[in-house]
């Protein structure tokens, strides 16, 4: 878990490492994600080739204002690369976030996830998302108890905003 903005965060992930047979499950993690990050290898230029099918494939099943953050793995071995900028045109052209990582040297992987945790929660603080509706694909976890002067006043063991526990 991390913390934004003083809020803890839990981001749950699915990967299907971009593989034919999972496709057929696709739509379900599309319809509940409030985020996806599209990631190819940057010195395989056949994983490069595919993001147009699996960005509208995802754009297809997803929520329209799901944040997509495009990756080029790999970039411990930028000398091999097969695909240069192509990334981060590919990025612009379909108003995506780019950057590139190192699964390999851990270089800038967590900031992948945590950047497109930022930007969802921007998106909600700016209504953009519901989260009373789990369909954006987010879930409001347990609530921190209340302090004893909050339950001043209260009744049948509820607290002053309602709800129970």
């Amino acid at each position: 878990m991390k913390t934004i903005d003083g809020k803890q965060i839990k981001l749950q992930i699915r990967d299907t490492a971009g593989q034919e047979p999972f496709r057929s499950i696709h739509p379900s993690y599309y319809r509940g994600a409030a985020g996806a990050l599209l990631v190819y290898d940057i010195i395989r230029r056949d994983t490069f080739n595919h993001l147009t099918t699996w960005l509208e494939y995802a754009r297809q099943h997803s929520n329209s204002n799901m944040v997509i953050r495009l990756i080029g793995n790999k970039s411990d071995l930028e000398f091999r690369s097969e695909v240069k900028k192509e990334g981060e045109a590919f990025a612009r052209e379909h108003g995506l976030i780019f950057m590139e990582t190192s699964a390999k040297t851990g270089s800038n992987v967590e900031e992948a996830f945590i950047n497109t945790a930022k930007e969802i929660y921007e998106k909600i603080q700016e209504g953009v998302f519901d989260i009373n509706n789990e369909a954006n694909g987010i879930k409001i976890g347990p609530q921190p108890a209340a302090t004893n002067a909050t339950h001043a006043g209260s009744q049948g063991g509820q607290q002053a905003g309602g709800g129970c526990c």
